[in-house]
């Protein structure tokens, strides 16, 4: 039975790139997203009805009950890239996993506000934040409450590369990672292409 590293922070704080880079460089570890879970249910409903799937019961429930899986059946570290700030949601998923005896690693990524704005800007291909208008209304809410000491580990992301993010969270998880022996050019490559994967067109 493996590890979770949960890797929490507001949206466009670096997750995806965090989890990757260590699933790179972890072996045997494996990538659980929340947000599929929460994608399939708002396809299931009209759009006028899609709100904040982490509001729903179904999403809560269906995200412990796999990770729950996940953990019991991969002998790996599952590495899960999600935002979470409502003290109940975390308490239901991050405190239900823990209770049922799994070992989850919190961390939480924060950065200033120009520098998140500018990390968004970066991945809205072009159309500068118009695509990420979600992301910044809920912005402040995000890092005022990930402030919060229930939601520690809390690691400063503002001048802190992608590959040393995952060495604080490995060597605070007490796991061992490969070297990295990416040039500037092969990273700025293999985050070009991990944010080119993940664009959501829906």
């Amino acid at each position: 039975m493996g590890d979770a590293i949960w890797i929490n922070g507001p949206f466009g704080g670096g997750k995806t790139q965090t989890a990757h880079e260590l699933r790179r460089r972890l072996p045997g570890s494996v990538i659980c997203d929340p947000e599929h879970v929460g994608f399939g249910l708002h396809r299931m409903l009209p759009a006028g009805l899609r709100g904040d799937f982490q509001d729903l019961a179904a999403w809560r429930h269906g995200v412990r009950e796999v990770l729950d899986l996940a953990l019991r059946g991969h002998p790996g570290t599952v590495i899960v890239p999600m935002t979470l700030v409502g003290p109940g949601h975390f308490a239901e998923i991050i405190g239900g996993l823990r209770g049922d005896g799994h070992t989850v690693h919190h961390f939480a990524l924060l950065a200033d506000r120009a520098t998140v704005l500018r990390r968004l800007t970066e991945r809205g291909l072009g159309t500068g934040l118009k695509r990420e208008s979600f992301a910044v209304r809920r912005l402040d809410h995000c890092l005022e409450r990930l402030a919060a000491p229930e939601f520690a580990e809390h690691i400063r992301t503002d001048r802190l590369p992608v590959p040393r993010v995952a060495d604080r969270i490995a060597a605070s998880a007490g796991l061992g990672l490969v070297p990295n022996t990416d040039g500037p050019l092969r990273h700025r490559l293999r985050r070009t292409w991990t944010g080119i994967r993940h664009i959501r067109l829906d």
